[in-house]
């Protein structure tokens, strides 16, 4: 069930269309056989606009802002994020990658395409899921430490969403719209698919849960994205921006996801979000069944204010 508000004449209405799916791109044709080991990497690239997001934020407050740089400062990240994942400075090269905030055609990213940018730029295939932003209701107020974002304005016609991008075929690609209360003007949103790994298939869930929501909130959030990987027999690789911004965040989350068979090579803490000296834990990459071969966190990319989280898996025999 969508929640609800009241409208300006008081009457009660929906908020949000159900998510968009979109495709695009070309991925290489399927090994024979399948691969038995995948780079797979998760990154809020927070629409490639720069890592400055508090600073940001208080210079478009007072007013200080380029719009007409925009296009080109966001062209130059989506190029930066494309040689980050195939170069091998920072990281192995990608085989799949998870984005979230990948705006399509939104003013604040210079209206361009995110992801399939991104994936034209590493040969992949894409899959995104959208949330269109309401059209006429004006987006309320944030906790403050969540407000300095860049806000999609009231009436245009780009949105935001969550991608998988992949080297290998995506099959069986569905949005998941998440449970959410208190962000109607911004629905959360998951994206389910699969890609040939192994004797078998790998399920890829990448998740986008809600910041403003208390812990038990995104619980709910990560329960209805776990509905869709009931198959305990089936590898599954859970990545995406968690959104846990505090310690009893993190250790409530993965408290969870350990309970429900999934585990994560990472530390509870790791730094993958910063704004000056703050750190925070936001991003994480969890499996059930395949085996972590190694992992890392690609730091010093300044397209977004997080970086991205890879892990190479191995496939178990079946």
């Amino acid at each position: 069930m969508r929640p609800r508000v009241k409208a300006q004449r008081g009457v009660e209405r929906e908020l949000h269309a159900p998510p968009q799916l979109e495709t695009g791109g070309r991925a290489a044709s399927p090994p024979d056989p399948a691969p038995a080991r995948l780079v797979v990497a998760t990154y809020n690239i927070r629409y490639a606009v720069g890592s400055r997001l508090i600073s940001g934020g208080l210079l478009r407050r007072v007013g200080v802002s380029r719009p007409s740089r925009r296009p080109a400062l966001v062209g130059r990240n989506i190029g930066a994020a494309a040689r980050a994942f195939t170069d091998g400075a920072r990281m192995p090269a990608a085989d799949l990658v998870a984005l979230q905030e990948a705006d399509r055609g939104t003013i604040r990213a210079g209206g361009r395409h995110v992801a399939a940018e991104l994936a034209n730029a590493l040969g992949m295939a894409y899959a995104g899921a959208y949330a269109p932003t309401p059209r006429d209701v004006d987006q309320q107020p944030k906790q403050w430490y969540l407000d300095f974002e860049e806000r999609i304005r009231k009436g245009e016609t780009g949105d935001t969403g969550v991608a998988l991008l992949s080297r290998l075929p995506l099959e069986g690609v569905e949005p998941v719209a998440l449970p959410w209360s208190d962000c109607p003007w911004r629905p959360r949103l998951a994206l389910s698919a699969r890609v040939r790994f192994g004797r078998g298939v790998l399920h890829v869930l990448n998740v986008h849960i809600d910041p403003h929501a208390g812990i038990e909130e995104q619980l709910e959030q990560h329960r209805a994205v776990l509905a869709r990987a009931a198959d305990a027999g089936e590898p599954v690789a859970l990545l995406g921006d968690f959104n846990t911004l505090t310690k009893p965040a993190c250790l409530a989350v993965r408290r969870f996801l350990e309970s429900q068979g999934f585990e994560t090579p990472m530390p509870t803490g790791e730094g993958t979000w910063r704004s000056g000296l703050l750190r925070t834990h936001p991003d994480w990459i969890f499996v059930r069944g395949p085996r972590v071969l190694r992992w890392g966190v690609a730091r010093r990319l300044s397209v977004s204010d997080h970086w991205p989280v890879w892990a190479e898996i191995e496939a178990g025999e079946r």
